[in-house]
Order: C-alpha cells, then sequence, then structure tokens
C-alpha cells in the first residue's frame, strides 16, 4: 500500500517524468497487485489581491465570497504579512459567527483570542487556533505587536454541513511543540496539523469535513508526492520559494486569475501569495520545487455540495437562516453555549 507523504523516489518502476499524460502506473510487485495512480493536475489559480478586514487589518486574500462554491468545503484564505504595526493591531475586535470553523495558524508574531465561552490565550509563532462556531460564538482576534517585527500568519474558514451547523461550540489551541514534523528521505520536511503524512498524525482530529492541513517545506531541486482522498478538494497556497505543482510546464494549460487587469506576468512556476485548485479527479498531487526550495501549505477536505447563503461572519444555508440568526445577535440570544 503506497501512503501519504510518499516520494516519487521511493516508488518503484513509477517514473513521471517520462508519462506523456497524467496517468501513471506503479507496479508494486511485492505486493502482487497492480495500482493505477492518477496524479491531480491544476484547474485555476488564483493571486491573492490585498484587501482590508476587521477593524483595519491589512491583508491579502487568496479566496473568499466571490470564488464560492469552487474551493468547497473551504470558503475563504487570508494571509496577512506585514512588519508595520499600523497594518495589524487594530485586529478582530468582538464579533460573531455561526455555522463555520475558522482556523488560525500564525508563522511569526502574537494574536490574542477571548470569546464567549471563557476562552482566552496567546498564539505565536507555530501555533494553531481551530475553533468550530458551530451554532453561535463572540470572540475577538488581537494581534499583538510582534517581537520580531514581523506579523505572519494565515485564517481560513471551512464551512460546515446543514446537520452540524447548530453543533455546540468548541475552541482548540495547538502549541507548535505539539505539532509533529514528517522528513522524508529527499529533505521534504512537514509539519501535520491535522491529517497523516509518512505514519506521523496530526494532533488535530475528529473535524467534520476530514480536512488536512499541511506545512511543506520542499528542497530545490526534488519532488513531493502526497496522496489525496478520493473526491477531496485540494488547496496549495504558496508561503515562500517557487515550484510546479503539476506535471505540466505551460500557463496557459489553465486558467490563472491575476492580481488585477494590469497583471502582465503568466508562468507556469508559481510562486508567493498564489493558491493552486486542483481537480478533482485523481489521486494524488505531485510538487516539484525549481531552483530555490518551496514552502506551501497543503489544504484539503471532504466537499459537502449543499448551498451557501453567506453574510459577513455567519454562513448558513438559506436566508431565512441568517436571518434567524442576525435576529438572535441583535436580541442577545444569538449564543446558545456559553460558558
Amino acid at each position: 500500500m503506497v501512503g501519504a507523504g510518499t516520494e516519487i523516489s521511493q516508488m518503484p518502476q513509477f517514473h513521471p517524468e517520462k508519462q506523456g499524460n497524467s496517468h501513471c502506473f506503479l507496479h508494486a510487485s511485492k505486493l502482487g497487485k497492480e495500482y493505477t495512480m492518477t496524479v491531480r493536475r491544476i484547474a485555476k489559480v488564483y493571486k491573492s489581491r490585498p484587501t482590508i478586514e476587521g477593524a483595519g487589518v491589512h491583508l491579502k486574500r487568496a479566496f473568499g465570497y466571490s470564488q464560492v462554491p469552487e474551493f468547497d468545503p473551504f470558503l475563504m484564505l487570508d494571509d496577512f504579512h506585514t512588519a508595520n504595526p499600523a497594518e495589524y493591531l487594530a485586529g478582530f475586535p468582538w464579533h460573531p459567527h455561526r455555522g463555520i470553523e475558522t482556523i488560525t495558524y500564525v508563522l511569526e508574531g502574537l494574536v490574542e483570542h477571548g470569546d464567549s465561552m471563557g476562552n482566552k490565550g496567546v498564539i505565536g509563532p507555530g501555533d494553531v487556533q481551530w475553533m468550530t462556531a458551530g451554532s453561535g460564538i463572540i470572540h475577538q482576534e488581537m494581534p499583538q505587536e510582534s517581537p520580531t517585527g514581523m506579523m505572519w500568519g494565515f485564517q481560513f474558514w471551512a464551512n460546515l454541513p446543514a446537520e452540524k451547523k447548530m453543533m455546540p461550540p468548541r475552541y482548540r489551541e495547538v502549541k507548535a511543540a505539539d505539532i509533529p514534523v514528517a522528513t522524508l528521505e529527499s529533505g521534504t520536511v512537514i509539519r501535520v496539523v491535522c491529517g497523516e503524512v509518512a505514519g506521523v498524525r496530526g494532533p488535530v482530529r475528529d473535524v467534520v469535513i476530514d480536512p488536512e492541513l499541511l506545512d511543506i517545506s520542499v528542497p530545490a531541486g526534488t519532488s513531493f508526492t502526497h496522496r489525496v482522498k478520493s473526491g477531496h478538494t485540494a488547496i496549495a497556497y504558496l508561503l515562500d520559494g517557487e515550484g510546479y505543482f503539476d506535471d505540466r510546464r505551460d500557463p496557459f494549460a489553465y486558467e490563472m486569475v491575476g492580481a488585477g487587469w494590469m497583471d502582465v506576468t503568466r508562468r507556469c512556476i508559481c510562486g508567493p501569495e498564489t493558491v493552486v485548485l486542483y481537480e478533482h479527479e485523481g489521486s494524488e498531487v505531485t510538487v516539484t520545487a525549481g531552483d530555490r526550495p518551496v514552502r506551501f501549505l497543503f489544504i484539503a477536505g471532504k466537499p459537502l455540495n449543499e448551498p451557501v447563503a453567506w453574510y459577513g461572519p455567519v454562513v448558513m444555508n438559506t436566508q431565512e437562516e441568517l436571518r434567524v440568526a442576525f435576529d438572535e445577535y441583535a436580541k442577545g440570544t444569538f449564543v446558545k453555549h456559553a460558558k
């Protein structure tokens, strides 16, 4: 059985560089079986666009409201990366959420959290906050002045299915020291927040959409292949360096959405602040680093295939459910599970 995180170099008789298309065959003689390995290709590439959220936080939005339902079950991915305190200290004061999960991953800096369930804490470099809003939570996320001068982190939203939108809220804070690292023979290093790679399993489990969240660093000139569950949406978000995210070297082989209409640069190698959305067909993704190492977040999850009714911080299935949510917020009955 070929496991997640297996490298091309470890696969006998499997040479994707010699294939004319994305269908590759692996003859595992030791297992006495023949497996068909289908490499996923890029469906679409988006370049992040600057925006301002919360009380004045400057960030780059990789995808969001306008892309629903392309990234199902994921709704939004924001990248906040600045050395200017004036661009992040205003933060995200008290606000509600219902019907989703919000996941925050900090690379540099500090973010203070507080919520209506009584949870309080500060997440720092390498820490993850995984919050299930469920039936309703009111919280704040307030960046603190970074000791290094740089604030860098990410937040993405994952949708909840209709049957779980009113589940009890929960808050999980995962410290950097509790996130395991898988190191492969090629030198590829993976921080496993959620999911499993090469026998290393992440600490965030029992999540409705069966997600993966991996922070992957691939050395220059090497490749990394990762098994993806059938039908799951798969996304890569570039943090640093450059890499090829499928077997093609044609920038016009798939759709690309630039940072604006003045963006006239189109390359098949992907760089920072770019999000790659894969096709749903295929069992693996393969990433090849360029002349420099490439670092990216890999996110995957089971699509919900349900209607999305989204306004502000609340995501439900119908407009009537949104009406109820905002009426309850105005009346002070929004929170169903307090501390």
